[in-house]
């Protein structure tokens, strides 16, 4: 469930902060009261995570000069004044200083209420945008969340690197749960564009018409977005499910992309995830659209091809469930890690979490095993087989290199437990060590 947005309510009148401040405690909000503005100041700035309801005139700071302070803290802040019978004049200038809206004395609670939702709206996405922006703005933070290092793997990630200098529009194509949508964040931090504006945008989450006018407008005053091909303007629009797009909206999009001129002042990335056999994107959309979208194109590789990056996937998910659930992460066998390197995986790495979690879940109770949860997801696999009919020298290497790293990780790098618990010679541990690329620097 989402945090309650903030609302401070600043206005000398202690009865008029306490009745709004119970009128909108009503309606979910997290109040807070000051009767001066200088003491609102001292915890109003940029990362606030609320807004703002003040009173204009108020003795010391009066509403316009604190109006003018949040401002040039924070030009997103929404702000509602508050104004006396007869103030219009002087809340329409407030709303040129950058005021959200303005209410009038004796004002509607309902209208509040209202006013205060739009605004607080209006917050949470802004927060939304920076917070991503601000992640996006480190291009290693989002590679690192690419795991692994097969060789499928490096390859995604050069082309990410290489495609994301370049300008042109991208098409990422690649089974559901194999992480496309991650893909187009990481090629937005990889590029110059890195910082700017990150819009995404489900194209199967929307009805045609309410879908024309997120990606183009016209916005009614009410809206509290603008249409997404301008949000995005200089920056990175993400188009999911590119092949959903009726005929009428691919033509709209088709010209949207003409009147930007070369280089395209923001980047289209359009992600594909058609499910049928034998289909693809160039099916479905008109071709002049794909070619445009498909300027450069990076598909995704699913999980079954990722070899060893399955059980490196698997244990730090399980990792993670398992501070998340305050219980110890479940030991991995031999054949479990054979297991898992020989599933299908046909819903990828968005299979692998829900089969992670619910091992962790179920070893906390003592009781199941990984084999019936894949069993489970798919009846009809025989865990004996392999989908890629690899030698048993490489599900035994792939098991021994997985186990060496969980125990050093759990060790913090510390040879000497290392060697003790799995019961090898310093020398041998090394070998192994070096054979499978682990570096004890990695652990400490």
């Amino acid at each position: 469930m989402a945090q309650a947005m903030k609302i401070a309510i600043v206005d000398d009148e202690q009865d008029m902060r306490q009745s709004i401040s119970q009128w909108l405690a009503l309606s979910g909000y997290d109040t807070e009261t000051f009767a001066r503005a200088e003491d609102a100041l001292k915890v109003l700035g940029p990362e606030y995570p609320g807004i703002v309801i003040s009173d204009i005139k108020m003795p010391g700071m009066d509403g316009m000069q604190f109006l003018k302070k949040l401002m040039g803290t924070d030009s997103a802040l929404p702000v509602i004044m508050i104004t006396g019978h007869g103030d219009v004049p002087m809340a329409v200038e407030a709303m040129r200083l950058g005021a959200f809206d303005f209410l009038e004395k004796p004002f509607n609670p309902d209208r509040m209420s209202e006013l205060a939702k739009r605004a607080a709206n209006a917050r949470r996405l802004t927060l939304d945008n920076r917070a991503l922006r601000k992640e996006l703005s480190d291009g290693t933070q989002i590679m690192n969340k690419l795991i692994g290092s097969s060789p499928v793997m490096e390859r995604l990630k050069e082309d990410i690197l290489d495609l994301g200098q370049a300008d042109g529009h991208v098409l990422i194509e690649g089974e559901t749960g194999t992480g496309k949508t991650l893909v187009a964040h990481a090629l937005h931090a990889a590029g110059g564009r890195a910082g700017k504006k990150f819009v995404l945008v489900s194209c199967a989450a929307l009805e045609e018409e309410a879908l024309s006018k997120r990606l183009f407008g016209p916005m009614m005053p009410e809206d509290s977005q603008i249409p997404a091909m301008e949000e995005a303007r200089g920056g990175t629009l993400v188009l999911e499910d590119i092949e959903t797009l009726s005929e009428a909206l691919q033509a709209k999009l088709q010209n949207a992309m003409n009147e930007q001129g070369t280089p395209a002042e923001t980047r289209i990335i359009a992600i594909s995830n058609i499910q049928e056999a034998g289909k693809t994107c160039e099916d479905v959309l008109r071709s002049d659209l794909f070619y445009r979208l498909a300027a450069l194109r990076i598909t995704v590789p699913p999980l079954r091809q990722r070899g060893e990056d399955i059980l490196t996937l698997f244990t730090r998910l399980t990792e993670q469930f398992s501070e998340e659930y305050g219980c110890d992460a479940p030991k991995v066998s031999a054949q479990e890690a054979a297991q898992l390197l020989q599933a299908p995986w046909p819903g990828n790495v968005r299979q692998l979490i829900n089969i992670a979690e619910r091992a962790v879940l179920q070893a906390r109770r003592g009781s199941g095993t990984i084999a019936s949860l894949l069993m489970s997801d798919h009846e009809e696999m025989q865990p004996v087989m392999t989908t890629e009919g690899k030698p048993l020298k490489e599900y035994v290497e792939a098991f021994e290199r997985m186990l060496i790293d969980n125990t050093m990780r759990r060790h913090k790098g510390s040879i000497a437990a290392v060697m003790e618990e799995l019961c090898l010679p310093r020398r041998t541990l090394n070998e192994k060590m070096a054979k499978y690329g682990l570096q004890r620097s990695e652990y400490l």
